[in-house]
């Protein structure tokens, strides 16, 4: 499954997914529906700019092509190799020293020029030198390397490359909350069309969770809102002109569900 999240609002998040065959690289389907994306994004938005932020497995020399074709922004992750390692020899050297004086998990931040056997150009790269120090165990050297097209100083970039994290978050609201990876259905097209309705499952509760802001549930994920203010019983009661909710008279929730829903134009009965 590619799955790809972006900030619309600063506390929002939409999220795109397409199922794929379990053994597809990374990196497959990626451009096309980034391609899709920024041309949405791009009309919501005109005067934005855009920045794209993904993990090692889309590094690879199309999917960098088409970004800068598309003159947006971008931060990738990229694996480990011979080469780069050696060129962050020097500033893994001065980490350990640093490490060594005080004793603790130190890091440094660097960059360099850098071009993979396949690459058309050299492309800048951000190298983080780390050592990692546990208590009992022997130091140990944990090199990092981003490519970038931004021109902003080393430590910014891996700082702006480490916003991602928390995307990983909202994938583990639809996986763990939303069930996202339930694809349990015989045909293909079936499990599409249910990773879609989670998806939409999911605006719904980001809608949720705005309206949730000062709040009990102010900073709930998708798991603990489900169980706060969905799984509650309640007796519906439709008439011509209203639906009527009536809710038991205890709850723990029952004041912050009484709250959101004033927020989204329910009235007292």
């Amino acid at each position: 499954m590619a799955t790809l999240t972006f900030n619309a609002e600063p506390t929002q998040y939409v999220v795109a997914a397409v199922l794929r065959p379990g053994n597809s690289p990374a990196k497959r389907g990626a451009i096309g529906l980034l391609r899709r994306l920024f041309t949405r994004l791009r009309a919501a938005f005109p005067r934005a700019i855009l920045r794209v932020r993904l993990d090692g497995g889309f590094a690879s020399p199309e999917v960098f092509a088409f970004l800068e074709a598309e003159r947006v922004e971008y931060v990738v992750a990229m694996a480990s190799n011979v080469r780069l390692v050696k060129r962050s020899r020097r500033l893994m050297g001065r980490a350990r020293m640093r490490s060594k004086a005080s004793g603790q998990t130190e890091h440094l931040y660097g960059e360099t020029r850098y071009a993979a056997r396949k690459w058309t150009r050299k492309r800048r790269v951000i190298i983080k030198a780390e050592v990692v120090r546990h208590p009992g165990r022997d130091p140990k050297n944990n090199p990092r390397f981003v490519v970038t097209n931004l021109a902003d100083a080393p430590e910014a970039v891996y700082a702006l490359y480490c916003g991602r994290g928390d995307m990983e978050n909202r994938l583990k609201e639809l996986q763990h909350g939303l069930a996202l990876d339930r694809t349990s259905c015989h045909r293909f097209w079936a499990n599409q069309f249910r990773v879609l309705l989670t998806l939409a499952a999911y605006i719904l509760f980001q809608t949720l969770q705005a309206h949730a802001q000062g709040t009990a549930c102010a900073d709930a994920q998708v798991s603990t809102l489900r169980e706060r203010l969905v799984k509650l019983a309640a007796w519906v009661e439709r008439s011509v002109r209203r639906i009527v909710v009536h809710l038991p008279a205890t709850g723990g929730w029952l004041p912050t569900w009484q709250q959101i829903a004033r927020r989204l134009a329910a009235a007292p009965a």
